[in-house]
């Protein structure tokens, strides 16, 4: 996904809405994110977001949503 790919998907959505990092099918947690980089990936400039704390189980809405299957 590039940068320009996100801001669209971002940009349909409420700007209040609270945004949050969802981590691991095997143990989907919900996590906070922190600061935003650009630096030097695996292949060339990258930007990073990074995570910033653990704040919640991901509701089952959303693990079905992201076609995760939990404890599998």
């Amino acid at each position: 996904m590039t940068v320009a790919q996100l801001i669209h998907q971002l940009q349909t959505l409420d700007p209040a809405l609270p945004v949050f990092l969802a981590v691991n099918p095997d143990w989907p947690f919900a996590h906070t994110i922190g600061q935003v980089v650009q630096g030097t990936g695996v292949d060339g400039p990258a930007a990073y977001l990074a995570e910033n704390g653990q704040d919640h189980y991901l509701p089952p809405s959303i693990s079905t949503e992201l076609n995760w299957t939990c404890g599998e």
